[in-house]
């Protein structure tokens, strides 16, 4: 059995998350893009300067390179990497507080695009505090007997009990009665077993008394009742007739109606001690009663499951119960309203797997399951390409959540195997956890989107002013200067953005489609005009700055023909590559408050990023420092720019939070 579980295991394909799949399609098109302009601009200037009569020498050659060179460390966004990593450690320090232990960091962006959460009942939907309320039969101390001996369970010294929780509850109930089960082990010792199995569904026990051996098997009603050939009735033992069985069954499902968790006890003797097979032991039994514990939803539970169908996401319940317990309960938590919607284990074996897929929509309550059943789940959910998560705590669970696009293993009642194959594991074993972590995934989403938009579009601005200050035939920035910008300017604001609170709706929008790609709706054309708005401030701030910086106007014909080997001439370009380096700077800091949400005007945002606040004031710091501090000054040949060339550059980066503003009002009327 052990063996089929990890073949089961190693069955299982680790695939990578959707952002995943798609960052190493945005890193491939990036790289033919760079690769592609890098070539075009570097043939682009050999041809210009043969066409022009300039003699092509090393030196030449050797600067032509390193303006292609610039545009690759411009087109590449360095910070990418490092600020999607640390935004996915900072949820996931924060989803731990939240009682979600995400044990593989890809998953916390998978969590966002969830679109299925299958999840065990007992424990997760409900509080795992069994309590035997209602029973069925002519002699409850007798049921009361079975139920104790028929279990694992015990009652601590202290008070406490120790055992599984439905075990738990069944001594506690014999307790009640004046049945202590030490003092009834002293009369009735264990000499045999045939422990439970998911696959019967039933326990027995074998017991030494004075007058021989008596069993006791407790487990399913419907399971244990057809074994049943007599039955204890009003003190005497009785043979099953078909309306003794059919009252049985009656009480059974009056019972589960009422969401209470059904066993059935039976029992049958004999004068020589039996043997532990369950085939010989589980037959000819005699009906004794019927128990009904409840074990109370979580309160929290209820809103979690409303959150999910407002966030377009299905809840599907997995339980071993009764399907009438089962669908009571998911009527009381509000997973289904009709009970067409339930299907058992039994009649999922009886399907094929093709007709399962066919069907798989048609239900949200699985009764009676078998851990194999879990599998065919989650693999059919994901044939219709749903992302799914799928919980479980027992060794045989640990196929479906291997399988399952996001595996949540339980904290508390989970095995060691569950949790190592899991992606997350509840510490408190609550459906509304993972709720929250799915909340918090599509939060850690929206902004890596924002940093990678934030990101592109600035680099996108690089790219363009080097291309046409190449095409216009002056150099506008040094690769130093690019990397600069892209390691602190840009950096610190992305990682800011990663910080954002999230939109107050976001739990009220469907799930994404995880096929969407990194510019899906609409983000690409944004990331292109603002490139382009970047862009031409950024020239603008030049020839701004080389006129400012001449003692007499110049036409603009002249601003660019000013970048020759003359000091004159060379310090007049400097100020202008220093009003336009401080002005692409800043304008992409003032864009990362643009990037805070993308439809949404930044009046309305409420609360205040201060993280992102933080890092416009870094940047500015740094940015003036690399400008007025000597030797920085030198290392990157700039000039000390005087107060009115200083904010007017300032001015024009901040032109990037009003032109954006008037775009994201057109594109807001144009949605409604």
């Amino acid at each position: 059995e052990m063996g089929k579980i990890a073949d089961a295991l190693t069955q299982a394909k680790d695939e990578e998350t959707p952002l995943q799949i798609k960052l190493n399609q945005l890193s491939k098109i990036l790289s033919f893009i760079v690769l592609g302009i890098c070539v075009f601009i570097f043939v682009f200037d050999i041809v210009r300067a043969a066409v022009v009569g300039d003699a092509i020498t090393l030196s030449s050659t050797l600067e032509f390179f390193m303006v292609a060179v610039s545009l690759a460390v411009a087109a590449i966004p360095e910070g990418l990497a490092a600020v999607v990593t640390i935004v996915l450690s900072i949820g996931v320090t924060k989803m731990s507080k939240r009682n979600a232990v995400i044990r593989k960091l890809t998953a916390v962006e998978t969590l966002g695009c969830t679109q299925i959460i299958c999840s065990d009942k007992t424990g997760t939907l409900t509080q795992n505090k069994m309590t035997v309320v209602d029973y069925r039969g002519t002699d409850e101390k007798l049921l009361a007997t079975a139920m104790a001996l028929c279990c694992d369970a015990e009652i601590q010294e202290d008070g406490t009990v120790k055992g599984e929780p439905t075990e738990a509850a069944l001594v506690v109930y014999a307790d009640k009665l004046g049945l202590k089960k030490s003092e009834l082990e002293q009369s009735f010792a264990r000499v045999g077993e045939a422990p439970f199995d998911s696959g019967r569904k039933m326990m027995s026990t074998v017991h030494k008394t004075e007058n021989g051996f008596v069993q006791y098997t407790k487990g399913a009603p419907d399971i244990v009742l057809s074994l049943c050939t007599s039955a204890y009735l009003d003190g005497k033992k009785v043979p099953m007739t078909d309306e003794i069985r059919t009252a049985i069954a009656d009480a059974n499902k009056e019972m589960a109606d009422q969401a209470l968790r059904v066993l059935c006890a039976a029992m049958r003797t004999y004068k020589e001690q039996p043997s532990n097979e369950p085939q010989e032991l589980e037959q000819d039994l005699c009906y004794i009663g019927l128990a009904g514990m409840i074990d109370p939803v979580r309160p929290e539970v209820v809103d979690a499951i409303k959150e999910c169908k407002n966030a377009g996401i299905r809840p599907i319940m997995i339980t071993g119960d009764h399907k009438d317990t089962a669908v009571a309960i998911a009527k009381q938590l509000g997973i289904i309203d009709d009970s067409h919607t339930a299907i058992t284990g039994m009649e999922l074996s009886k399907m094929s797997d093709e007709e399962l897929d066919a069907n798989i929509e048609r239900y949200s309550v699985y009764a009676r399951v078998q851990p194999e059943h879990k599998v065919r789940i989650v693999q059919a959910w994901k044939k219709r390409g749903m992302i799914t998560a799928m919980t479980g705590d027992g060794v045989n669970d640990a196929p479906s959540i291997k399988n399952a696009d996001i595996g949540v293993g339980m904290g508390i009642t989970g095995t060691d195997v569950t949790k190592n194959v899991a992606d997350m594991v509840l510490a408190d074993d609550n459906f509304a956890t993972i709720v929250s972590a799915v909340e918090e995934g599509r939060r850690i989403y929206d902004n890596i989107r924002s940093s990678i938009q934030f990101l592109l579009s600035s680099n996108l601005s690089e790219v363009l002013s080097i291309f046409f200050a190449t095409l216009f035939g002056f150099t506008l920035f040094e690769p130093v200067h690019l990397l600069w910008i892209n390691l602190i300017t840009d950096c610190f604001p992305a990682l800011a953005l990663g910080l954002e609170k999230g939109d107050p709706d976001i739990m009220k929008r469907r799930p994404r489609n995880s096929k969407d790609g990194i510019f899906a709706g609409g983000m690409g054309i944004d990331c292109a005009y603002q490139g382009v708005m970047v862009t031409v401030l950024t020239l603008v701030a030049y020839v701004v700055g080389i006129m400012m910086a001449s003692p007499e106007h110049l036409s603009l014909a002249q601003v660019f023909a000013v970048n020759d080997a003359s000091d004159a001439s060379h310090l007049i370009h400097q100020n202008g590559m220093t009003m336009a380096f401080l002005t692409l700077s800043m304008s992409e800091i003032f864009h990362s408050f643009n990037m805070r949400s993308r439809r949404q005007s930044i009046a309305k945002m409420g609360s205040m990023n201060w993280y992102l606040v933080g890092a416009m004031a870094l940047s500015l710091v740094l940015s003036t420092a690399v400008i007025y501090i000597p030797f920085l000054s030198k290392a990157f040949d700039f000039a000390p720019i005087d107060a009115r060339e200083y904010f007017t550059a300032l001015l024009l980066a901040f032109l990037v939070i009003p032109i954006v503003e008037i775009v994201k009002l057109i594109q807001r009327k144009a949605n409604k």
